[in-house]
């Protein structure tokens, strides 16, 4: 027997481009779209990137759709007002008010780790709809609670659209997503860190362990480096380290400044391509 389930999205091209949740689309074998008028459409899957759990899809409408714009993510501040649409347990189009309780979140979702946190009440059924700013725009993609129960306990989050502006084209073109690779795993330098090491740096990422013949390993960097810069830019939060690499192209050569023992050093590596 099938089963079905329900999930939401945003349409954002004219010609029907539709961004949702990957987990929505994941394990479907078809995916039909219902718009805001009633009209159902069979929808084409055109790329996904599991590592920020976006998907694009594509209805084809015949005529111009109207597309919801995309917004700055990075412009929005704690406090501003935010609404969220979907259909949460399949009542169709809801739409929910809420402020942004928190950017940056980290909630353990893997190294893209980073959502708009919001009090909008978001439940089973949101998952891949739009989380507007006051102007209209989206700013993010509506996709976990955080609760006991997986019902709204005014904890929501979104992945904020401009990580998904980032791999959007790519999306479009290959379907998915290449990121760079360093072979690392890095944890925060917390005060208690640098007390109990001695350390002569404050900002950094602490790098935990390294994958034997990945690109950082062959670069010389080894367990308790701290790198604190790549390619002349700081890195201040552990957030940042991966997302940089991420974007760069595989086969680049770059220069990572790392501190190990209190003494600075420069390096070189080559980003390799980061698997599945």
């Amino acid at each position: 027997t099938k089963k079905r389930s329900l999930g939401s999205g945003v349409i954002i091209s004219n010609d029907g481009y539709i961004l949702t949740n990957f987990h929505v689309v994941a394990k479907a074998t078809e995916t039909k779209v219902r718009l805001a008028d009633g009209r159902e459409f069979d929808a084409k899957l055109i790329g996904t990137d599991e590592k920020i759990d976006v998907a694009l899809i594509k209805i084809d409408a015949k005529t111009d759709m109207k597309a919801a714009s995309l917004g700055d993510s990075d412009a929005l501040r704690v406090g501003d007002w935010v609404i969220a649409i979907g259909n949460p347990f399949g009542l169709a189009h809801t739409v929910t008010a809420g402020i942004v309780s928190a950017k940056d979140r980290m909630i353990g979702a893997g190294p893209y780790d980073d959502f708009i946190q919001t009090d909008a009440s978001i439940n089973p059924g949101n998952s891949g709809g739009p989380l507007f700013n006051i102007k209209g725009e989206v700013v993010g993609i509506n996709t976990v609670i955080l609760s006991p129960s997986g019902a709204n306990i005014g904890i929501g989050f979104a992945i904020p659209i401009n990580m998904v502006k980032e791999v959007l084209s790519e999306l479009k073109e290959k379907g998915k997503v290449t990121r760079g690779w360093l072979g690392i795993s890095v944890q925060p330098l917390t005060p208690e860190l640098i007390a109990a090491l001695n350390l002569n740096v404050t900002e950094g990422a602490l790098v935990s362990d390294t994958d034997k013949g990945g690109p950082a390993d062959r670069a010389g960097i080894k367990r308790g480096a701290i790198i604190v810069e790549l390619e002349g830019k700081k890195i201040t939060d552990i957030a940042q380290l991966p997302r940089v690499v991420a974007r760069m192209e595989a086969g680049r050569s770059i220069t990572i400044k790392i501190v190990r023992n209190n003494e600075t050093k420069e390096v070189m590596a080559v980003i390799g391509k980061m698997g599945k």
